[in-house]
């Protein structure tokens, strides 16, 4: 036969998850009966048929035997459903002399969690023979005894029961002599010995008989005692115990020589007849281990430890005989009363030590509790703290569950020490304590977190590729795999921003770098969105938003804007002699690609024909005369201006202007001073100055386009990666005028816009406006 899984006796722990508390019983058990001394691994029954389940549904459903003793006997085969023996069962052994002995187990089921009451009736064979204590009896008869008297023998006993007990006596042929079987209340049977005919000491003082007990077994066993019968002189009294039967209680934590009773016996003899001593009569090896008696006194006391659990009463047989050979019979009753001294014991028969957050109520274990008391004594109450999100429920008989009260959440506990409380109701009350530890796994329910919902990073522009710029951080309150964040850029919003070429994303840690060198000019500010997800199934995650702000660095020197330098013919600008100090000479306009304090102009004149003539205003270009002008200047002037940003370092662009004094403005064309004695020569001047205005404008109006275009190239770009935009809700653009009086011979406009960013108050100019009348003034040319 194939080898059963072992059963422990006292403690089995499964692994499983039952998803029903409210177990079912089969309310009328199930019998099977067995001949003691069969051997080990015999099928007491095929359960899976007598239970009405499916092939293979025991071991689908964890089925387990249990016995009512802390012994298992019995052993169940899930993949036969064969119920077998685990070893031979001696029915003596079990039962002792009680009839019929009956082995009690349970088998429960799993999933759902069901009961069936099971009985195993140990049949007897005959094992034992009949056998008496002693291999010698004696007898002594007086004398003038009459027929018919019966004297009693001692018995035999016989370890097995029914008809393989003993049933009779028989006794060596006497002609004196005959054995009677009696019955006795207790269903035991005594021989007692019948004389046939008168004695006559004199003649023969002494018999030999042999005394034979026989039991009813096929064939039947036999034991044998020598009786021995001596013929004594007349007593005719026979001692007489004053009250019988006796009845006592004793506890049955009594100490040990604790006096039970004394009993007393008459004897109407007088001498040596009349003197009567105790002993106990035809005594089992049990009542002799546990009581004495004085043969003097007939006090009985208490020699071994009584317990309630294993026998709840002694039926003592007492004997007083007197000094003639007579003797009397006494019986006394002894209660073995009850006292609290078993602890409930609490069984363990199926543990489940891990539970996932978030599951329903969950079949955490299943036990069962059993006081070996009686009475109050034997009444228990199970407990378990009420500060527990765990309840108990009475399943069946003396099992109970411990389930979860609702599910669990392991980011608030995720180990749940559980006491389970089993309490008596003794006096004084006994308790026994289990420990159970509940570990709550992850599950995952919780996305990682950001430590801030927006980030700002700041970068210099310019910046080395692969630098790093700043970091993300989030957190998962899971565990494991779930808690395992990962990190990545989300794609943009604007589909046309190259957000993967210009930064990347650790997705261990969150560092975030910039890929390559940026340019405040063309990005200023860069928004996008990062993922933080982790590793669950399925994966939870968020995001957070992410804005890098490009610091501007000096790294754009001054442009002039006018008077252009182009390498054509230089501008001149026409002051008349009588101008006063501070007439506006002209105005040099320049721009700065930087922001800030970088894009801050400053303006000085850094060489002069004639130095103290002019001077240059610092902040907006403006250059006009310090003083009256007189006969003694000279006619032509020829200016420095250093335009110069307030960076760090500083970077600066200069610009020269031609200045040509002329008395007025009345001639279509203005000779120059050295001209004006030769009235000859003023025709071919004026052809010149107008051929000469000609080439400027052109040039001029080329190089404004040209510089129209590349900032219109420029502020393209910037608008595809975020630069300065006017975005609907901002800032309109406005009309600039930079326009000069007195002798300023074109007026100028320039459109700007504010960048939108609140941190910065600075405005940048786009692209000139040419008014009507400087674009005649070209097409009069």
């Amino acid at each position: 036969m194939e080898t059963l899984e072992r059963i422990q006796p006292n403690r089995q722990v499964m692994a499983f998850i039952m998803m029903v508390f409210l177990s079912q019983a089969n309310p009328e058990p199930i019998c099977y009966s067995v001949l003691e001394e069969t051997e080990s691994g015999s099928v007491v029954a095929h359960l899976t048929k007598d239970l009405g389940l499916g092939i293979g549904e025991l071991a689908a459903r964890s089925a387990r035997v249990v016995s009512d003793d802390d012994k298992q006997r019995l052993q169940l085969d899930r993949q036969t459903g064969d119920l077998v023996l685990r070893e031979k069962l001696d029915r003596e052994e079990l039962c002792g002399s009680t009839e019929p002995c009956v082995l009690h187990f349970q088998v429960f089921l799993e999933m759902p969690v069901q009961f069936f009451e099971g009985e195993l009736s140990i049949q007897d064979i005959n094992d034992h023979s009949p056998v008496f204590l002693t291999r010698e009896m004696l007898l002594k008869i007086p004398e003038n005894s009459q027929p018919g008297t019966i004297f009693p023998l001692k018995s035999a006993q016989d370890l097995d029961v029914g008809s393989n007990g003993l049933q009779q006596y028989t006794i060596s042929p006497s002609s004196h002599f005959h054995v009677l079987t009696r019955n006795h209340g207790e269903g035991k049977k005594y021989p007692d010995l019948v004389q046939d005919k008168a004695l006559d000491r004199e003649e023969q003082p002494e018999f030999s008989l042999t005394l034979v007990a026989l039991d009813g077994g096929a064939p039947p066993r036999s034991g044998t005692i020598a009786v021995r019968v001596l013929i004594m002189d007349v007593n005719d009294n026979v001692p007489e115990f004053v009250h019988t039967p006796y009845e006592v209680q004793i506890l049955e934590n009594s100490p040990l020589d604790s006096p039970i009773l004394s009993v007393f016996a008459r004897d109407a003899d007088a001498g040596n007849f009349g003197s009567v001593s105790y002993s106990l009569f035809q005594a089992s090896d049990e009542i002799k281990q546990t009581f004495s008696i004085d043969e003097v006194t007939g006090e009985i006391r208490l020699t071994k430890e009584l317990d309630f659990e294993q026998i709840k009463s002694y039926h003592v047989e007492i004997e007083a005989t007197d000094g003639g050979g007579l003797s009397g019979k006494g019986t006394v009753f002894v209660e073995v009363v009850d006292v609290n001294d078993n602890a409930p014991e609490l069984t363990i028969s199926s543990l489940t030590s891990s539970i996932p957050e978030n599951a329903p109520e969950t079949v955490v274990s299943i036990f069962r509790i059993r006081d070996r008391d009686s009475g109050d004594n034997g009444k228990t109450m199970c407990s378990i703290p009420d500060n527990l999100p765990f309840i108990l429920k009475p399943t069946f008989k003396n099992f109970y569950t411990l389930v979860t009260e609702g599910p669990l959440d392991r980011e608030s506990r995720a180990e749940y020490n559980i006491t389970i409380t089993v309490t008596d109701l003794g006096t004084p009350r006994l308790k026994t304590q289990h420990n159970i530890t509940v570990l709550v796994s992850d599950v995952n329910d919780n996305a990682p977190a950001f430590t801030q919902t927006s980030y700002t990073l700041f970068v210099r522009e310019n910046n080395s590729p692969a630098l790093h710029i700043g970091s993300v951080s989030a957190t998962d309150r899971d565990a494991g795999a779930n808690a395992q964040v990962t990190y990545s850029l989300l794609p943009p919003q604007d589909p046309h921003l190259p957000l993967t070429s210009l930064v990347s994303i650790n997705a261990d840690n969150g560092q975030l770098f910039a890929l390559r060198a940026l340019d405040y000019e063309v990005l200023q500010a860069l928004e996008f969105r990062v993922g933080a997800t982790d590793r669950g199934s399925p994966a939870l995650s968020s995001q957070a938003l992410v804005r890098v702000l490009v610091l501007d660095a000096n790294d754009n020197s001054p442009f002039v804007l006018y008077p252009l330098q182009n390498g054509s013919a230089p501008c001149t600008e026409l002051v008349p002699r009588a101008a006063e100090p501070g007439y506006l000479v002209s105005k040099v306009v320049a721009v700065d690609g930087d922001s800030g304090q970088n894009a801050w102009l400053s303006y000085q004149l850094l060489k002069a024909t004639e130095p103290g003539l002019f001077g240059v205003w610092a902040h907006n270009g403006e250059v006009r005369t310090a003083r009256l002008l007189s006969e003694r200047d000279a006619a032509k002037h020829r200016l420095v201006v250093l335009v110069k940003d307030n960076g760090e370092p500083p970077l600066s662009a200069s610009v020269t202007l031609h200045v040509l004094l002329v008395d007025g403005f009345s001639q279509p064309y203005l000779p120059l001073p050295e001209a004006a004695a030769d009235p000859a020569q003023a025709d071919p001047l004026t052809v010149y100055l107008v051929i000469a205005l000609a080439s400027v404008s052109s040039l001029f109006l080329f190089s404004v386009l040209a510089f129209i275009a590349v900032r219109l190239c420029r502020r393209g770009r910037a608008a595809s990666l975020g630069g300065c935009s006017v975005p609907e809700g901002h800032f309109p653009g406005h009309l600039v005028d930079v326009s000069g009086t007195g002798t300023l011979s074109q007026s100028y406009q320039y459109e700007v816009c504010l960048t939108g960013d609140p941190g910065t108050g600075e405005f940048k100019f786009l692209k000139p406006i040419f008014p009507n009348l400087l674009v005649q003034d070209i097409e009069r040319n």
